[in-house]
């Protein structure tokens, strides 16, 4: 369970803020405020895992929660997941960062699936106990990402609207293959895969032909020249900072339509549609 502490903390650091810096932003301790409400420290329960931490990020203007894994070998405090973090804050999208229970004790190998999968289904629990009445996402860096999608299509995710791929591992680096997309087909809701033509992890084409079999549950979202970390060339005429903001935008802009879309389709059902690709030049 999920302390109420950590609710209350939030809520008051965003009335301080509203009362005493309207409209500015500042730093208590290692959250930005302002704006945007603390970063809270949270602990919960993992079944056959132990405790681990988790980091809740909740703006002011939140529309809703994507509940965040972080790849295989960098934890939720590695750079790339603060600024990804931060750029989904900037777009309305609170974020619940949580560590593997290998990561918490400092192991350098993966938990068995079983507690990789075991941890995404108490992290997206405990995210919504900690931010009750946003609308829920789930997803991750790499691995984070792919496990999420294995707790998935195992069961559904309790009130998990979409999931959300920042790169999604289709093979290891170099050995091209599909296995790793085989349980996909079992997942029920909407999946937004964001994929860099340099991903050495995600061959696109394999990749575009799975999204296509997924039909209207898969989204292909293409960064030109990016790796698997979104790190571009300077041949592309833009900067990392400039993709993470598009990762966040994108993922904000993709949740909002299938909102849309599932609230039309609730009113006229209809038959699969084919993916969506969108790449980026």
């Amino acid at each position: 369970m999920v302390p109420i502490f950590a609710q209350l903390e939030i809520f008051l650091r965003t009335c301080f803020v509203k009362l005493f810096h309207p409209g500015k932003r500042t730093t208590v301790g290692s959250a930005r405020i302002g704006e945007m409400a603390g970063v809270a420290q949270l602990r919960f329960a993992v079944e056959g895992g132990g405790e681990v931490s988790a980091l809740l990020w909740r703006p002011v203007q939140a529309r809703r929660l994507l509940v965040l894994a972080h790849g295989a070998g960098a934890g939720m405090s590695h750079p790339f997941m603060e600024k990804l973090a931060g750029e989904l804050a900037g777009v309305g999208v609170a974020t619940f960062r949580y560590q593997f229970p290998y990561m918490e004790e400092r192991r350098r190998i993966p938990d068995a699936p079983a507690v990789l999968t075991a941890t995404v289904v108490a992290a997206v629990r405990a995210s919504a106990e900690a931010a009750p009445g946003l609308p829920l996402l789930a997803g991750g860096k790499s691995m984070g990402g792919r496990m999420t999608s294995h707790a998935a299509a195992q069961r559904p995710l309790d009130g998990v609207r979409g999931l959300v791929f920042f790169g999604f591992p289709l093979h290891p680096p170099n050995r091209p293959g599909t296995k790793r997309a085989d349980h996909l087909a079992k997942v029920s809701v909407p999946m937004l895969f964001m994929a860099g033509t340099r991903d050495t992890f995600a061959d696109l084409k394999l990749l575009r032909p799975i999204c296509a079999k997924l039909g209207s549950r898969a989204t292909l979202h293409i960064f030109e020249k990016a790796d698997h970390s979104f790190h571009v060339l300077k041949s592309s005429g833009r900067s990392d900072a400039e993709v993470l903001r598009e990762l966040a935008e994108t993922a904000s802009s993709w949740a909002e339509a299938i909102d849309e879309k599932q609230s039309k389709l609730a009113q006229n059902p209809t038959g699969a549609e084919p993916a969506q690709t969108r790449s980026r030049n």
